[in-house]
């Protein structure tokens, strides 16, 4: 999380998202674009491990329904 705050394009680059990162930099070099780049980056991590912890509690139900 510090990373998406403070090195908000490096962020979505370790996560994989190449060129979300080249867009995320383009608007982070401005001071302006700091604050919203930073913003973007912390929602979209919050977003992805929201869907992971949705994926493995789906797992466990459909695991559960075949016992």
């Amino acid at each position: 999380m510090l990373l998406a705050i403070l090195l908000p394009f490096l962020s979505f680059i370790v996560r994989g998202k190449i060129i979300t990162g080249i867009i995320c930099f383009i608007l982070q070099i401005t001071i302006l674009g700091w604050i919203p780049a930073a913003i973007w980056a912390a929602l979209s991590l919050q977003n992805e491990r929201a869907e992971k912890r949705n994926e493995k509690l789906i797992c466990a139900m459909q695991e559960n329904k075949n016992f």
